[in-house]
């Protein structure tokens, strides 16, 4: 019985070694292979590519070389084939190829050309001598004059210019009344018996038949609304505005023709936009001085351009000298007047802008004291054309 116990204790060694399985969980040497195999793909591709590389270089040497002799092998053969092309003429194997029926060809055709020619000779005198039968007496020597030297045209400028009058004794102050649209107004100028020139509106929502007020008068003028910095003034009918083209301020410098035949002078309504931008202002000159009108400055802002663009065009530059009724009440007009009377003694003229107001036409009315040392005009009086 004491031999089994000692069995047993061997078959409890192998349950001791069971527990050192994780041994197995090292496997990281695995993972190196595929890395040294990367990195010598990597430097085998540049390699090969190097190879192909160098086998283009080699397949376009070799064409090249190719070409070249080609070129040379066929320059020769042209050489060649042409120094053998001399030779035969040298030697006159090509001239055997003239036939004599060419000859005679070539005979023929001399002969034919020979007798155009004297027959041409021939022709010259006849037609000298048709020449002298022909020729007429001296009503069609006039004729062939007039075609040979025509007479020549001479163009004429039509616009006329407004130059300004030497005064001869007295200074001169012209007072222009603006905003005229109706009938009591012209009346109330009338009835100061001074001569006012009245600025007259277009037909606008004041009244649509204002230019009718123009007929029978000899001095007036246009009051023409331009753009300026008021929404309200510029909502006004038909009020020029800058963004205008060429050809819409044309038509409405045609449109003022027709409704003021008789009419010479036009000046701004507001227009401190229009007139201080340059190239909408000399469009509107330029259409104004085409139909007959002087565009007169009412300088409503400082920076206006009308004075660059009438020397440029070589005109006298009329414009507005002093407002006199900014303010509505008669000392502050009368002592407006008293300036103006002194610019015109300064420069021999001076032009002042009222507006039709009672207050204004009462202020003239009661300026015979301050206007006695010049000599009222209306202003188609202090500018002739020429």
């Amino acid at each position: 019985m004491a031999v089994q116990p000692k069995k047993k204790k061997t078959t409890s060694k192998p349950k001791a070694t069971t527990p050192k399985k994780p041994v197995a969980k090292k496997k990281p040497v695995a993972k190196k292979k595929p890395v040294t195999k990367k990195v010598a793909t990597k430097k085998r591709a540049p390699r090969k590519r190097k190879k192909k590389s160098h086998f283009k270089k080699n397949v376009f040497i070799v064409l090249g070389v190719f070409l070249m002799i080609t070129f040379v092998f066929f320059g020769y053969y042209l050489g060649k084939s042409s120094d053998e092309k001399v030779s035969q003429i040298d030697r006159g194997e090509v001239e055997s190829a003239y036939t004599t029926k060419q000859l005679l060809d070539d005979l023929s055709n001399i002969k034919v050309k020979k007798k155009e020619k004297q027959t041409k000779v021939h022709a010259k005198p006849k037609a000298k001598v048709t020449a002298k039968k022909v020729k007429p007496g001296p009503p069609k020597k006039v004729v062939v004059a007039t075609v040979k030297k025509p007479i020549p045209v001479v163009k004429k400028d039509p616009i006329k210019k407004a130059v300004l009058v030497p005064h001869k004794q007295m200074p001169r102050l012209v007072i222009v009344i603006d905003d005229v649209s109706k009938v009591s107004q012209m009346d109330a100028i009338r009835a100061t018996h001074l001569k006012l020139t009245p600025s007259i509106f277009p037909p606008s929502e004041l009244s649509m038949t204002s230019h009718h007020l123009a007929r029978g008068l000899k001095h007036f003028m246009i009051h023409l609304p331009m753009e300026s910095g008021s929404k309200q003034f510029n909502s006004q009918y038909k009020t020029l505005m800058t963004r205008f083209t060429t050809e819409q301020i044309a038509q409405r410098a045609a449109e003022l023709r027709q409704l003021f035949p008789q009419a010479r002078y036009i000046n701004n309504h507001t227009g401190s936009v229009f007139t201080g931008d340059y190239t909408a202002m000399y469009r509107l000159y330029d259409a104004l001085r085409k139909e007959g009108f002087v565009f007169v400055d009412s300088r409503t802002i400082g920076s206006s351009k009308v004075r660059a663009i009438a020397r440029k065009f070589g005109d006298t530059y009329v414009s507005r000298d002093i407002f006199i009724d900014n303010h509505h009440n008669v000392p502050y007009i009368h002592k407006q007047l008293s300036l103006a009377v002194a610019l015109a003694k300064k420069k021999g003229y001076a032009i002042a802008i009222g507006h039709p107001h009672k207050v204004t036409m009462q202020a003239l009315e009661s300026a015979q004291d301050i206007l006695k040392d010049v000599q009222l005009i209306y202003i188609d009086e202090l500018y002739k054309e020429r």
